[in-house]
């Protein structure tokens, strides 16, 4: 079997859901021909779970010409490294990546975004950890399930909370009592960011989550001040008032050289579950109208949807896959554009620097 030709009908397969081709991802890693059968692998810088029946597929429609009924094995696998964070911010061991998930204003759904893109990273086989960085209002615990759960402490070090999936979750609601209000002022709530990112064991993290408290205040310039971020995304609401807020929220991330790799509307429409009828409540298309000023992609436009809302509160997120598929997949959909911006980005070679020591 020619191998340049099976090469050149491999370039051409385009990745499910996606406008991208194998070749120009330099996804075929090798295609090797044994006896009177073809074996081909695949690599891919981002977790492909969620497509990759879909992608075997694809390859062995694009092959059947050439191979006839030759017997095929695809082997599939993924590598994700860290990407490029601001100048002089110091890696954390055992996160490659930390997306900052972020809005103007409070209430528009960015915790909710934050739960369900992790659980969506997950099933689409990535390594994801939380942190809830909301010290004021921490949510993750009640709405990944784990609530009730505490870290182990190792060696000085927090070992964050597992959740399902294997998400790894860190939160101040697991060290304080979240009926009492947190009274810090802000050098305080800095640190207590810091200790909560820094003393936690993440145990080999591809994609760590950070779900902010709104605004542009303290806690936000701890992050791009002291915390290697890979980028962000703005969580906002159609309506007006809010897009006045995520646009503060952007030109925030733009002044510290945080790259924004989408723009997520929430609430966008709401559906009535009695009689089916669609109205956007809180305005139209608001959060496309920001995603293509900014030049970032629009990740998702999501309901304002009941059972949502019933799951984050009842800790049952993960459940939503199964309940949900529709909304689970607007979330995978997002999750999907999200991973490959940031394999886009330059990768991060300063842990293969040594150290220099002047003395």
């Amino acid at each position: 079997m020619n191998t340049a030709v099976l090469r050149t009908a491999l370039d051409a397969v385009t990745l499910p859901h996606s406008q991208r081709t194998l070749g120009g991802e330099k996804a075929v890693a090798e295609i090797r021909a044994e006896g009177q059968g073809v074996h081909i692998t695949l690599g891919f810088p981002y977790p492909v779970g969620h497509i990759e029946a879909e992608l075997r597929t694809a390859v062995a429609a694009a092959l059947s010409p050439h191979i006839g009924t030759a017997p095929l094995e695809i082997t599939i696998h993924s590598h994700i490294t860290a990407h490029k964070v601001q100048p002089g911010v110091a890696t954390i061991a055992g996160v490659k990546n930390i997306i900052a998930v972020a809005s103007g204003k409070g209430g528009v759904g960015k915790s909710t975004t934050s739960a369900n893109l992790a659980l969506a990273l997950s099933r689409m086989g990535a390594r994801v950890g939380v942190l809830d960085a909301d010290l004021y209002g921490p949510s993750q615990p009640t709405m990944l399930g784990v609530a009730a759960a505490a870290p182990q402490q190792q060696e000085g070090h927090f070992i964050p909370v597992r959740a399902e999936g294997g998400i790894q979750v860190m939160s101040i609601g697991f060290l304080v009592d979240t009926d009492q209000a947190v009274v810090w002022r802000g050098p305080m709530v800095s640190q207590a960011l810091q200790q909560l990112l820094f003393q936690s064991r993440w145990d080999d993290v591809d994609y760590l989550i950070v779900d902010l408290p709104p605004g542009t205040g303290d806690i936000q310039l701890t992050l791009s001040q002291k915390i290697p971020v890979t980028g962000a995304l703005v969580v906002t609401t159609p309506q007006d008032i809010a897009l006045i807020d995520a646009r503060k929220a952007v030109d925030m991330f733009n002044k510290v050289n945080i790259p924004i790799f989408g723009v997520l509307e929430n609430m966008s429409v709401h559906v009535c579950s009695q009689c089916g009828h669609a109205e956007p409540i809180f305005g139209h298309d608001g959060g496309k109208l920001l995603a293509q000023k900014l030049g970032v992609p629009l990740l998702g436009q999501l309901p304002l949807s009941l059972p949502i809302r019933v799951a984050m509160d009842a800790g049952q997120a993960a459940e939503l896959a199964h309940t949900e598929p529709a909304l689970a997949q607007a979330y995978t959909d997002a999750a999907w554009q999200l991973v490959q911006a940031v394999a886009d980005k330059g990768k991060d070679f300063s842990s293969r620097f040594p150290k220099i020591v002047v003395e």
